[in-house]
């Protein structure tokens, strides 16, 4: 709604980034917190802190230029640099590549998989009040009393009242971050605490689809997200019920 907050001499302070970079940091402070109740190098956790956010950043961009792909043939450079993310592509690419670090340093990913993704939740959530900010994951057109029209917005239609999803988003984000951190309070078996995050993330980013109006690619009757939700929700569910199925490198870890 606001994005450029304030100007120092030539450089402007947008909302959107300072969102982002308030939610990482953020999200590297409680993630530390848990590192050292599970006993986990801090050190390594700022690596792949760092991997997540720069390869989540680069895959969301790649998700959303196979999104937009039409965009992207006709115009290549223009589609890259515009401000279009896709955070689906932000989560698996982190995720992935996190593993990947994980495999070559030997270090037990499950366990950094349980540490990471709770502090993710936060840093999502001041990112959706980013998207706020800017105008950008606008809801559709409504009459209620929790309609918010925007005015200068150079994404969302401007002086029409649209429900607020980016704000929607943001408090659920920040209530999974505060169910995850309570739920690893205690032991637990190593991916049931992110795989928590993949089951309420997959099925709350789905209803909030249904109350979006911006264009985000579709997949039949589904958006792209939704579809994307759907596998992402089955194999948060198997990690959940089933860790030994897929945590095979933990005892070799701890070991």
């Amino acid at each position: 709604m606001y994005n450029d907050l304030f100007s120092i001499g030539p450089v402007t302070i947008h909302g959107y980034g300072l969102m982002i970079g308030i939610g990482i940091v953020l999200a590297f402070i409680a993630g530390t917190y848990l590192a050292k109740k599970k006993g986990i190098d801090a050190d390594e956790l700022f690596n792949l802190t760092t991997i997540s956010v720069i390869g989540g950043f680069a895959c969301a961009k790649v998700l959303f230029c196979i999104v937009e792909w039409d965009s992207f043939v006709k115009n290549p450079l223009g589609t890259l640099g515009s401000s279009g993310f896709v955070v689906y592509g932000g989560i698996i690419g982190g995720i992935l590549l996190c593993a990947l670090y994980c495999k070559m340093k030997k270090l037990p990913f499950w366990k950094y998989f349980d540490t990471v993704l709770p502090a993710v939740a936060i840093a999502q959530g001041f990112g959706r009040i980013g998207c706020f900010l800017a105008g950008c994951c606008y809801g559709r057109e409504t009459d209620s009393f929790v309609g918010i029209a925007f005015h200068n917005s150079k994404f969302a239609p401007n002086d029409v009242k649209l429900i607020p999803t980016q704000l929607f988003s943001s408090a659920g984000c920040f209530i999974m971050a505060a169910v995850l951190f309570a739920y690893s309070r205690k032991e637990r078996k190593d991916a049931r605490t992110g795989a928590l995050y993949l089951i309420m993330y997959s099925i709350g980013r789905s209803v909030i689809e249904y109350f979006r109006n911006d264009y985000r690619g579709a997949i039949g009757i589904l958006s792209t997200s939704q579809f994307i939700s759907i596998f992402i929700l089955i194999v948060g569910i198997i990690l959940f019920v089933k860790p030994d199925i897929l945590v095979k490198d933990v005892k070799e870890h701890v070991a």
